[in-house]
C-alpha cells in the first residue's frame, strides 16, 4: 500500500497520473472557453505538493519541464519566418528595447520607493518584469498565425529583453557576492559571441550533412534534440541562459526542417503532446496559495508586481503598436505574447533567493531576494500566464478569422487537386514531399497518388508491389498530416490512365517523377511526357531528386522569354513561391527584364529570400552552370512547341542536364498554355476571354489571388 501513499512515489502512476491531466485539461478547459494553457498551470497547483500533495516537483517534473521550456523557445526560431524575420529586425530591436527598458524603469520605481526595498533588490526585481516566455505560442501555432509579422517582430525582442535582463541578473548576483571581476564582462561577450556563431553557421553544415546521408526519421529527430541541447548546454558555458541557447538552435536548423516536412511535423507533436504540457504542469506545482494569508507584505508585494509587470508589458505592445502602424489585433496578439513571466523569471528569483548577504540579529538569512518576493513571483506567474493567455487567444483569433474570410472569399468553383504518378517505391517519399511543398494553404484535400498496372496483366506480385507504392505514398503524406487519396488503375497505356484521371478528378497540378539513375532523354519525353502536355492542360513538373528538398540552399530559377504573357503563368509561380515559403531555400531567378519586374512585384508583396538576374539568351544557356552550387536545386519553366514562351534551345536541355547536372536536383515545368483543353469558343484576340478561365482557377491563397490579378493586368496591356 505504500506506492498508494501520497505523494505518490510509483513512477508508472506518476506519469499515468501526468498524461490524464494532459488528456483531461484541454477537454474541460476548451469546453469553459479557457485557454488550455491556463488549465495546465491550474492542474498543477492542484495535485502539486501544496495542493493535494498527489506528487512532488521532483527531478523527472524538472527534467521534463526543463524539455518543455526549451522546447518552446526552440519551436519559435524553427517556425519563423526568416525573409520576415530579416524584414522585421530593426521592429524587433526596438520593440525588445520597449518591452525590456519600460519595465525596468516601473520596476526600479515600484521596488525602491513603493515597496521599500534596496537598489540592488529592485533592479533585480525590475529584470524579472523585464523578461517573458513565449507561454502562449504553442497556442499561436495551432490557430495558424505564427508566420503573422507580429509574431516575428515578438519573438525577436524577446530573445533582446530576456538576453538583457539575464545580463542584469548576472550583474547584479555578481556585484553582491564580489564574483565579478576586472574582465568578467570581456570574456562573457567574446565566450557567447563565439559560441552564437558556431551554433548559427556551424549547425546548418552538420544538419545538411546529416540529413543527407540518413534519411531514418528516428535518426533525424534524435539528432535536432540532440542539437538542441548542446545548443543549450553551450550557451550555459557562456554565463547565459539555456533558452537563448535553444532559440539560436531554432534559427541554425530553420531551413532545413521546411514546415511541411514529416520532421517538423513529428517535432511539434511530441513537443505539444508531452514536453511542454509537464513544463506548464510544473510551473502550476510552484503555487502556494496559502502563502497570500500569512501577512500583508506578500499580498502587497504580490500584486504590486503583477500590476506594474502586466502594466508595463501592454504599455510596451502599446508603443510598439503605434510606432509601426499595426492593428489592435497584432497589439494584442504582442501583448498577449510578451506578457507571461516563467522561465527567466523563475531563474531569476530563485538566483536571487538563494543569494545570503548576511544575518539578522535572531540567526535569521538576509536574502537579496526575500520569501515575500518569491511567493509573489509564483502568484505573477500564474496571473501573468492567465492573461498572456487570454489576450493571445483573442489576437490571434480574430486575425486567423480575417484571413479566413478573406481565403473564403477568393473561393473559385475549380479547387487544387494534385496528381503523383508513382512508378517505384524509391522516389514515392519525395515525390510527396514535392508536392506537399508546392501545394496551397487551402488545399485540404487535393493530393492523388497513382499507380498503373498492365490491364492484360494477372500477375498478382504486380498488384500487390502497386498497392506497397500507393501505401508508402499514403504513409509519406500522413507523417505531414496531409491526406492522400490512392488510386490504381488498369490500363494498356500510361499516358491514357493518367488522362483519364487527370479528366476524372479535376487534376490541376501534375508531378512526374524521374529517378536519378535515369536518364533524361529525349526519347524519354518523345514517349511518355509529350503524350501527356499534349493531352492534359495541367502545371505539370518532371522531377528528379538527388539530395532531400530540405537539404537545399538555392532554386534556380530559369524563365523564359514571354512566360509573364501566358496563361499558366500565375499558377506555377504559385508553386515555386511556396517551395521557398515552405523550406526557406533561397530563390533565384534568371528571367529577362520584362518578367523580372512582374516578379519583383510579388516579392514586394510577399517577401522571401530571392534574387533577380536578368537572363533572355538560352543559347549562352550552359554559362549558367559555373554559377551552380552541389546545393542548388535547378528549376526550367519550359513550354510546348508552338507557344509563345517556346525557343528552339529548349530542345538542347536533356542533354544539358545529363552532362553537366548530373549532380543536381531539378524540376522541369511544363505550365498550363491556350489551345490544350480549352474550347475554341473562346476570342483570343479579345483579353476578356480569360475571365472565365480566371474564375475557373483562381487559387485561394492570398499570394495566388494577387499573381492571377497582376497576369491580369498583363493581358489589359498587351
Amino acid at each position: 500500500m505504500s506506492e498508494f501513499s501520497l505523494p505518490l512515489n510509483n513512477p508508472v502512476l506518476i506519469f499515468s497520473l501526468l498524461l490524464f491531466i494532459i488528456l483531461a485539461t484541454p477537454i474541460i478547459f476548451n469546453r469553459l472557453k479557457i485557454p488550455h494553457l491556463i488549465g495546465m498551470i491550474i492542474a498543477g497547483a492542484i495535485v502539486g505538493p501544496h495542493g493535494m500533495n498527489l506528487m512532488l516537483r521532483d527531478s523527472s517534473i524538472v527534467l521534463f519541464g526543463t524539455v518543455g521550456l526549451l522546447y518552446i523557445m526552440f519551436l519559435a526560431g524553427l517556425e519563423i519566418d526568416m525573409a520576415d524575420f530579416k524584414k522585421n529586425s530593426n521592429r524587433s530591436i526596438v520593440f525588445g528595447l520597449y518591452t525590456f527598458s519600460i519595465p525596468m524603469l516601473l520596476g526600479i520605481l515600484a521596488g525602491y520607493y513603493f515597496l521599500g526595498f534596496s537598489m540592488p533588490t529592485s533592479i533585480l526585481l525590475a529584470s524579472m518584469f523585464a523578461s517573458h516566455t513565449l507561454i502562449a505560442y504553442p497556442l499561436v501555432s495551432t490557430l495558424g498565425v505564427s508566420k503573422n509579422r507580429a509574431v516575428t517582430m515578438t519573438i525577436g525582442g524577446t530573445l533582446i529583453t530576456d538576453t538583457l535582463a539575464l545580463l542584469v541578473l548576472a550583474a547584479i548576483v555578481g556585484t553582491q557576492t564580489g564574483h565579478i571581476s576586472e574582465g568578467f564582462w570581456l570574456k562573457m561577450g567574446l565566450s557567447f559571441t563565439a559560441i552564437a556563431l558556431t551554433i548559427v553557421f556551424v549547425f546548418p553544415v552538420i544538419g545538411r550533412w546529416f540529413f543527407k546521408n540518413f534519411n531514418n526519421h528516428i535518426s533525424q529527430y534524435n539528432f535536432v534534440l540532440g542539437m538542441v541541447f548542446l545548443a543549450s548546454f553551450m550557451v550555459e558555458l557562456a554565463g547565459v541562459e539555456a533558452i537563448i541557447g535553444a532559440f539560436l538552435a531554432g534559427l541554425a536548423l530553420n531551413r532545413l526542417i521546411p514546415r511541411t516536412s514529416p520532421l517538423m511535423n513529428r517535432i511539434e507533436f511530441v513537443g505539444n503532446a508531452l514536453f511542454i504540457p509537464i513544463f506548464l504542469i510544473g510551473v502550476g506545482m510552484l503555487i502556494d496559495f496559502r502563502a497570500f494569508f500569512k501577512d500583508f507584505a506578500t499580498i502587497k508585494v504580490a500584486l504590486t508586481m503583477t500590476i506594474v509587470a502586466t502594466f508595463a508589458k501592454y504599455m510596451a505592445a502599446w508603443l510598439t503598436q503605434k510606432t509601426f502602424g499595426f492593428s489592435r489585433d497584432e497589439r494584442c496578439l504582442i501583448f498577449g505574447l510578451s506578457n507571461a513571466q516563467a522561465a527567466a523569471t523563475l531563474a531569476a528569483v530563485l538566483v536571487g533567493y538563494n543569494v545570503i548577504l548576511g544575518q539578522t540579529p535572531e540567526g535569521a538569512p538576509i536574502r537579496l531576494l526575500s520569501e515575500s518576493i518569491l511567493n509573489g513571483t509564483i502568484l505573477m506567474i500564474l496571473v501573468t500566464c492567465t492573461i498572456a493567455s487570454f489576450a493571445a487567444q483573442k489576437g490571434a483569433e480574430n486575425i486567423a478569422l480575417d484571413e479566413n474570410l478573406e481565403e473564403k472569399s477568393s473561393r473559385a468553383t475549380t479547387e487544387e487537386h494534385i496528381l503523383i504518378p508513382i512508378g517505384n517505391q524509391e522516389s514515392a517519399e519525395e515525390l510527396v514531399n514535392l508536392s506537399v511543398t508546392i501545394k496551397s494553404k487551402s488545399n485540404t484535400s487535393g493530393l492523388y497518388a497513382l499507380t498503373v498496372i498492365d490491364h492484360t496483366s494477372s500477375d498478382e506480385l504486380a498488384e500487390r508491389d502497386a498497392n506497397k507504392i500507393l501505401d508508402l505514398a499514403k504513409k509519406a503524406a500522413a507523417a505531414t498530416d496531409t491526406r492522400l487519396k490512392r488510386l490504381l488503375r488498369y490500363d494498356l497505356n500510361i499516358v491514357n490512365a493518367i488522362t483519364g484521371i487527370v479528366r476524372q478528378h479535376k487534376i490541376t497540378d501534375l508531378i512526374l517523377g524521374l529517378h536519378h539513375q535515369k536518364n533524361l532523354s529525349e526519347s524519354f519525353l518523345g514517349n511518355i511526357t509529350e503524350g501527356i502536355l499534349s493531352r492534359c492542360n495541367t502545371t505539370t513538373m518532371i522531377y528528379r531528386p538527388v539530395q532531400p528538398l530540405s537539404t537545399i540552399k538555392r532554386d534556380i530559377i530559369i524563365v523564359p522569354q514571354n512566360a509573364e504573357r501566358e496563361i499558366g503563368f500565375p499558377f506555377w509561380m504559385t508553386k515555386i513561391w511556396n517551395i521557398g515559403r515552405n523550406t526557406g531555400s533561397k530563390l533565384v531567378f534568371y528571367a529577362p527584364a520584362k518578367t523580372n519586374e512582374y516578379l519583383r512585384e510579388i516579392h514586394r508583396r510577399f517577401p522571401i529570400e530571392a534574387e533577380f538576374i536578368e537572363f533572355s539568351e538560352w543559347d549562352d544557356f550552359l554559362i549558367l552552370s559555373r554559377d551552380f552550387q552541389p546545393d542548388d536545386n535547378l528549376i526550367i519553366i519550359l513550354s510546348r512547341k508552338g507557344h509563345l514562351s517556346y525557343n528552339s534551345s529548349m530542345a538542347r536541355i536533356p542533354q544539358y542536364l545529363n552532362k553537366y547536372f548530373v549532380k543536381n536536383n531539378f524540376i522541369l515545368v511544363f505550365p498550363m498554355q491556350i489551345g490544350i483543353g480549352f474550347h475554341s469558343e473562346y476570342d483570343m484576340s479579345n483579353p476578356s476571354f480569360l475571365e472565365p478561365i480566371m474564375e475557373n482557377f483562381e487559387r485561394l491563397d492570398e499570394l495566388g489571388k494577387t499573381i492571377v490579378k497582376l497576369f491580369s493586368k498583363i493581358e489589359r496591356h498587351k
